[in-house]
């Protein structure tokens, strides 16, 4: 079942990736986004909104039978009839039923990712009533008999033509493919429903527990209407929506448009608070609070905090995977990484496993989320999830739990494969091509050789002469610097030990364990993690420097949360953690040693890429660019900086080549058009992808590791 899904889903992705129309639509909207959330939120303290709603959010999700009970009684008592439900069956049933008694043909709907959820419409159709979208995104969407491709503006994937067609079948006439054109022709067909609909459908952004009311935030009128013209309103609303206190709905609505689509405001928000005058007759309001898995969630250790969710939609908006194959791959009915995480509880983990297994893990989702939910580490725990159910492959199991626990055999095999890789070297650092059905692995980058000799078998003989020496540091090498880029070891050991600092190798250590995590096997995650504690604090360093921003979230974070709960351990990995530091924010932050690097004449531009894990992860992004800057080079920013590269550990090579390489491709055109004669980065495997892009597409421009640079310039090359 698992392989056929997965087969299945890869074909959706190559669908995807040949539509580069798609992709065109969506990098449009993305690059407009980030400018204008950027200027959206100026003058604002984002960080303190999102901390401030999380704990709102966390307030509700701790107690929520506390407040469901005082909005049910605040909302009952403002006229509304209150339903709890606890499946989309019952809320279904619920809807269905009511309209069934009511004698309504037909509901008008405005937006409601809930309704998508509960497949509302399919249930009302059953029961004979005929549901008509009026949002203009999921008219449109309905018309084309699809679902939504984005939480917050669900027909972003098509194009005007597209719209123009579906509108032509609707009215009978060639409509011309203009905007407001088309607007006027959805306004003329859809105005006559809400004046015959006997029932409106709505959603709610907002449920606040003291007053029993809700609120609705939209970018067009049609909200008002479906709430206010049928005299039945029915709101379906996610039990997650729910919150204290008026003043915490006031810090959201501050919040949604800017995150959502760079809005300072939004068009409309509309309060409902109990049944209104409809006419001659009171209007029923009919209020269901949607369960549906939400109850599991909030029960989670490790998932709950995705119940934080605004539904903003921010997700997908900066990620690079959802620009490439978008929302109808990268989701199922939510979208992106928040819709990972709902689709696993909302609609089951098959639905969810591959959506799982598609995330590139580069942390984007985390630094724009306004209810600071780690989407990253969520999703993690469910690659866990989905390893312990359905297992993480044969070779993945070898690999991991046979091989790089035992570090003597894995380095043993790493060697070995230095000598068979010869046929295909030639002796060079670089592979351009291999053989037979290898072959797909270099052709659209070039790769690094295995080195002869990796770092470990040659650090001690690196000369190394301090004297009282300000700091003693232990160097975590990680796998890439160790058998790919051992002379970046060498680099590092130039530039401290210039600055009075001295170096050493703990030949224990091992793999920081990160490929097993994102593989789903957390039970080699937590051995390695025991080994590398146990190696880099043996000899009392310090400071631990890595020149690896992923091994740097190894040991500051998993390392800490894999052990937190083992009393052997636990205080040992949140010292490391504490001392352990990305070599450049060493330097700059810790040494304060910009100007070591400043004799010399002015050498070449340098753009610089920020790694996500460097600056999503650690923090660390203003750090290299000084130091490179004080170094004598010219600084050129290019557009995009910190938009992933497309690497990703094995994603790159075995589970999503595709995604990775269209990745790439958007990186290596913003290199290629900042104009700069080198790119810098500071992590070997952004280093691996983009060096061998551009390699392949036989560029001019050099890629190189800050440290590198930083080494030449003492050394006084270029």
């Amino acid at each position: 079942m698992s392989k056929q899904r997965s087969k299945n889903y890869k074909q959706r992705i190559d669908t995807a990736i040949a539509t580069p129309k798609l992709q065109e639509a969506l990098h449009r909207f993305a690059d407009a986004y980030v400018i204008a959330r950027q200027n959206a939120f100026a003058g604002l303290d984002f960080e303190q909104l999102r901390t401030d709603i999380a704990a709102s959010k966390d307030e509700v999700r701790n107690h929520h039978p506390q407040y469901l009970d005082e909005f049910t009684k605040n909302a009952q008592a403002a006229g509304a009839t209150v339903y709890y439900a606890r499946t989309a069956d019952d809320a279904n049933a619920y809807i269905a039923d009511l309209a069934k008694a009511r004698g309504v043909k037909l509901a008008v709907k405005s937006k409601s990712m809930a309704s998508e959820e509960i497949h509302l419409n399919k249930a009302l159709e059953k029961a004979g009533v005929q549901a008509l979208e009026t949002d203009l995104g999921e008219w449109i969407i309905q018309l084309a008999g699809q679902k939504p491709s984005h939480m917050v503006m669900p027909a972003i994937h098509m194009f005007k033509e597209e719209v123009a067609e579906l509108f032509s079948k609707v009215t009978g006439n060639q409509e011309p493919a203009e905007i407001e054109h088309l607007v006027r022709v959805a306004r003329e067909q859809l105005r006559q429903g809400y004046l015959d609909a006997q029932m409106g459908i709505t959603g709610a952004n907002i449920a606040v527990a003291e007053t029993g009311g809700l609120a609705l935030v939209t970018n067009e009128g049609n909200a008002r209407l479906v709430a206010t013209l049928p005299k039945i309103h029915v709101a379906l609303v996610g039990i997650e929506k729910l919150v204290p206190k008026l003043e915490d709905a006031a810090r959201i609505i501050q919040v949604l448009p800017k995150n959502a689509t760079g809005q300072l405001l939004t068009s409309y928000v509309t309060w409902i608070t109990g049944a209104v005058p409809c006419l001659d007759a009171d209007k029923e309001l009919h209020i269901v609070l949607l369960d549906n898995g939400r109850s599991a969630l909030a029960a989670s250790p490790h998932c709950k905090d995705a119940l934080r969710c605004i539904k903003c939609g921010a997700c997908a908006n900066v990620c690079p995977v959802y620009q490439t194959v978008g929302g109808h791959v990268f989701g199922h009915i939510y979208i992106s990484a928040i819709g990972i995480i709902l689709t696993a509880f909302f609609h089951g983990l098959d639905e969810a496993a591959e959506l799982v297994r598609a995330c590139i893990g580069c942390r984007s989702c985390v630094a724009v989320c306004p209810s600071n939910i780690d989407l990253e580490s969520i999703i993690l725990h469910l690659r866990e999830t989905v390893g312990d159910e359905e297992g993480i492959g044969a070779g993945k199991n070898l690999m991991f739990r046979k091989i790089m626990r035992n570090r003597t055999l894995f380095h043993t095999l790493i060697r070995a494969a230095s000598l068979l890789q010869k046929p295909v070297t030639g002796g060079e650092r670089t592979i351009r091509h291999l053989p037979l059905f290898f072959s797909s692995l270099t052709a659209w980058r070039t790769l690094p050789a295995i080195a002869d000799k990796p770092l470990r078998a040659t650090f001690a003989k690196l000369p190394q002469k301090v004297e009282k020496p300000r700091y003693k540091i232990a160097f975590f090498a990680g796998c890439a610097n160790d058998f790919l880029y051992p002379e970046l070891g060498g680099d590092l050991v130039t530039v401290l030990n210039k600055l009075g600092v001295a170096v050493s190798f703990p030949a224990e250590q091992n793999c920081c364990g990160i490929p097993a995590l994102y593989s789903g096997d957390r039970e080699t995650a937590v051995e390695l993690a025991q080994q590398n504690v146990a190696a880099m604090l043996s000899d009392n360093p310090d400071y631990v420097l890595t020149t690896c921003p992923t091994c740097s979230m190894a040991l500051q974070r998993d390392f800490v949360d894999h052990l937190r709960d083992n009393p052997v351990w636990a205080e040992k990995a949140e010292h490391l953690a504490a001392i352990t530091m990305d070599a450049c924010k060493f330097i700059a932050d810790v040494l304060q040693a910009g100007d070591a690097f400043a004799d010399g004449a002015a050498v070449g531009s340098v753009t610089y890429h920020d790694s996500c894990h460097l600056k999503r992860g650690a923090g660390v992004w203003e750090q290299p660019r000084s130091l490179l800057a004080a170094a004598g080079h010219e600084m050129v920013e290019m557009a995009h900086a910190d938009r992933c590269c497309g690497f990703g550990g094995s994603y790159s090579f075995t589970s999503h080549p595709a995604i990775a390489r269209n990745i790439m491709a958007d990186k290596l055109a913003d290199i290629e058009n900042s104009g700069a004669a080198c790119v810098a980065m500071d992590c070997p495997g952004c280093l691996l992808q983009i060096r061998g892009g551009l390699e392949k597409q036989d560029s001019k421009v050099r890629a190189a590791h800050t440290i590198e640079l930083l080494a030449e310039r003492l050394r006084g090359g270029q």
